[in-house]
């Protein structure tokens, strides 16, 4: 279920990067290259924010997001 919900996010993610740059240019080109291209960007960027983030994580603090921690 969990890849289903991944692909189905991808695509979402996909269709409104191309439709903010076509409605922002009208170019149909910069709307597909956009919804490619920053996708896979965002990714590698998001690999490397998590490695921060492990490194910034105190030992044993095992929440998996501040949100989601107990009050």
């Amino acid at each position: 279920m969990a890849r289903k919900k991944t692909f189905s996010f991808a695509i979402v993610h996909m269709l409104v990067a191309f439709g903010v740059v076509y409605l922002m240019t009208g170019s149909l080109a910069l709307g597909g290259a956009v919804a490619l291209i920053e996708p896979a960007v965002n990714t590698v960027a998001y690999f490397f924010h998590e490695k921060v983030w492990e490194r910034w994580t105190p030992k044993g603090n095992n929440a998996p997001n501040d949100a989601m921690a107990a009050p």
